[in-house]
This record gives structure tokens, sequence and C-alpha cells, in this order.
């Protein structure tokens, strides 16, 4: 049965579930009231399952984009070393420079991971008391080894690690604290399945003294600011209280799922897209080794990628065009958040008809 709208598959936004979506729809309530206190106390709570940590974990209503600056601001005070791999890396470098700081990149092609070896090389120089890590790059395709990537930083004691964990996030295994980060973001359109507009964070011991003594640090996101007023399940202004409410009720659901089983579900819709796009005789753009568990980037080839995704959303599912310089080159299937297996069958399905047409 066709869906009565184009469920997405793209790297996010995701699909958000009705139960969630009603969350949102429920009555306002004071953003200083008891009432908030008890919310605010549940998701930070209930957000270290998720960042897989015994920290401070936060919160703040804004896109993924300004906890890159934040963390810039607040983290960095003499210069900060990015390991650029694809899009969204880069972009975090750009706005550390856009943010005045001293930026430098460890860049690979795209569709290649950074790795630690090259890592430890660099920071040997002493110049950096940063460094800047996409866990999974969204434009490739990529899962970076990000555990073995934060070994080699916290081989030099002076230097944060700071991870884009956007699209790994309630997918994937972040390991905060057994990886030894120190500060991870992500919003919430992602694997947490929420709607845009909301963050969430984990921040070490160690960067949060930082935070409190970097100059130019700004006021709403200044980290220690912030954490002082969650600490007492205040916000320093007011917050988007449906996101709260969904967001609770998520990770609710993210407990009884289990951790483990959900990132489970993401592998095993990961294997199946790869499995399928191979016996298509299509070829997936990044390395084997390092596929991504949340988004699949395939090579079209000599596919039209505007007429595959028009003809698929006709069909009643959204899949995304390649981004930035690989646009019409590949096509990108998001398998993450609440999707299950079986929806994504019916996806793989629709696909089929649509490149049975266009071949025929």
């Amino acid at each position: 049965m066709k869906p009565d709208h184009p469920i997405l598959f793209i790297p996010g936004p995701t699909e958000v579930r009705p139960e969630i979506l009603a969350q949102l729809a429920r009555p306002q309530i004071g953003h200083r009231s008891e009432a908030m206190k008890e919310i605010v106390r549940s998701v930070r709570k209930r957000l270290k399952l998720v960042f897989e940590t015994q920290g401070p974990t936060l919160f703040e209503t804004c896109p993924a984009t300004m906890l890159m600056e934040a963390a810039v601001r607040n983290l960095v005070c003499r210069r900060v070393l990015h390991l650029t791999c694809g899009a969204f890396s880069e972009r975090w470098r750009d706005i550390s420079i856009a943010c005045g700081k001293e930026a430098d990149s460890l860049s690979v092609e795209w569709g290649r991971a950074n790795l630690p070896e090259d890592l430890e090389r660099a920071l040997k120089s002493g110049r950096y008391d940063a460094v800047a890590i996409t866990h999974n790059e969204t434009s490739t395709g990529l899962m970076n080894p990000l555990a073995e990537l934060a070994r080699a930083v916290r081989r030099f004691d002076d230097v944060l690690v700071l991870v884009d964990v956007v699209t790994s996030l309630a997918g994937s295994s972040v390991a905060f604290d057994q990886s030894g980060l120190d500060f991870a973001f992500a919003s919430t359109q992602k694997g947490l399945a929420l709607p845009a507009g909301f963050t969430v964070y984990a921040i070490s011991p160690r960067a949060l003294e930082r935070a409190r003594t970097t100059p130019g640090r700004g006021w709403l996101l200044d980290f220690g600011r912030a954490f002082d007023s969650l600490e007492k399940q205040e916000t320093l202004a007011t917050p988007s209280i449906p996101h709260l409410f969904a967001l609770d009720r998520q990770l609710e659901a993210i407990e009884t799922e289990g951790l483990k089983s959900r990132i489970v579900r993401h592998a095993q819709m990961a294997a199946r897209t790869r499995s399928w796009a191979r016996e298509r005789d299509l070829t997936l753009f990044a390395d084997e080794r390092h596929f991504s568990p949340t988004v699949t980037n395939v090579n079209a080839g000599n596919l039209d990628v505007g007429r595959l995704t028009s003809a698929l959303k006709n069909e009643g599912f959204q899949i995304s065009n390649g981004y930035g310089k690989l646009k019409g080159k590949c096509f990108r299937i998001g398998h993450m958040g609440d999707h299950t297996p079986a929806v994504l069958e019916d996806l793989l399905s629709a696909l089929d008809r649509v490149l049975h047409s266009s071949r025929a």
C-alpha cells in the first residue's frame, strides 16, 4: 500500500513516529515551573544512555551547526586540527576559520577514513589544543574509526577530543567515556528521530573547565554557564518545550528497545541496503572497511539521480541526491532512527520498480 506521504529515507530529517508527534502537541508549561524541572532532570539522565557517559549531558534549541561554532568558541584556545573527509567535516573547519581561530586540516580523499597513525604524527608538532572529528560523514556514507582516533589524541594530555556525532548518535556506539571524548554533539532529526531544531551534547569535566576560562565564548552557548543552569534544572533561555516533551518520550522508547538492540537494527538495515545495491550491480562510494550504519551512499553510474528520486517520490518514498560535489553522481539512503527492516524492504521494492521502469 502506498504511504499517505513520502516516507523519508534521506540522511535526515528522518521519519517521526505518530506517538512522538503527539508529544509536540501537548499543552505548554512554564519554563520555570516544577514540571519543567522534572522534564529537564529526566532528559539529562536519559541522554547518558545514548552518549554512554556518566558525565554531564546538556541540550540547546538550535541546529547542530551552531554547536560546531560553540565548540570552537568554548574549547579552542590556540589551534584546532580538523580531520576532513567530506562536506560536513569541511564545514566545521570553515566555521573555525570564520570564528577567527587558527585551524588546519588533516584531509583524506572523500570516501576514505581518517587514520589514527596520520593523526598521531600531526599532533607531535605540539601546535594543537583540540582535534575536531566527524564520526559519521553523511556526504560520503562513511564512519570514521572514532575509538582509535580518540585514543591517538589522548596520548597528548592537553589536546581535547571534539566530535560531531550528528548521524551516529542512537544508531551506533559513541562510547563517550570509554573512548575518552571531551565533547560530542548531535541534532535530534537523525538517529533520535525527532523534528529538527534541537541539539544534545555531552562534555567532559576537563573540557568544561577549559570552557570556563576561554575568552570570547559568548553567553547563551557558554558551556559553563549552560551547565550551571541545567544543574539547577533550569535553562538559560526559554527552550523548545515541545522538543523536550518529545525527546523525553523518545529516550524512554530507546531505553525500552535497548541501545544495543537499536545499534544492531541499524547495522542490519545498512547491510541489507548494501547487499541490495551490489545485487543490482551498483557500487558503493565509501571505503568498504568504514561503511556507515546510518546512511548508504550509492554510485549512480548512468542513472539520472534527479529522475530516480522524483519517480521514487511518486512511489511514496524519498531518498537523497549526492551532496556537494557528489550531486548527480550518487544517491543516498538514510536508514536511521525508528525505521525498521520491514519498511526498508518496502523502500527497496519501490526502488526496484523505479529502476526497472527506467531501464525498460
